[in-house]
């Protein structure tokens, strides 16, 4: 995991806005919004994580988003295969998922 990307987690597990070159995070009452380049790819909860490309699938914004859900997901990532985006993640019964990525899904 790239250095930003630990600065960026160290911001959103205590709640406090961070900026540093392209990766912004924004702080309010229990949510961190994290930008990459001004546009929005994650927005964290208590309970939950929703993911965005930005409008841009590229390999920096794909590793911001795994390092978030390294950190605060439950092993979930995103993964890249023939040109597409997927995430694989945990079902409630604990069985790995695997469904295409799109702009605004939800994990919890």
């Amino acid at each position: 995991m790239r250095k930003i990307e630990q600065q960026m987690n160290k911001a959103i597990t205590n709640g406090v806005d961070f900026k540093l070159d392209n990766t912004e995070v924004v702080s309010c009452t229990n949510v961190a919004d994290v930008y990459l380049h001004g546009n929005l790819i994650a927005r964290i909860g208590e309970t939950w994580i929703e993911l965005f490309d930005g409008g841009w699938r590229t390999a920096t914004t794909k590793s911001r988003l795994n390092a978030i859900l390294k950190e605060h997901g439950n092993g979930d990532y995103v993964f890249q295969k023939k040109g597409e985006w997927f995430v694989t993640f945990s079902d409630y019964r604990n069985n790995s998922v695997t469904v295409p990525f799109f702009s605004g899904m939800r994990l919890n």
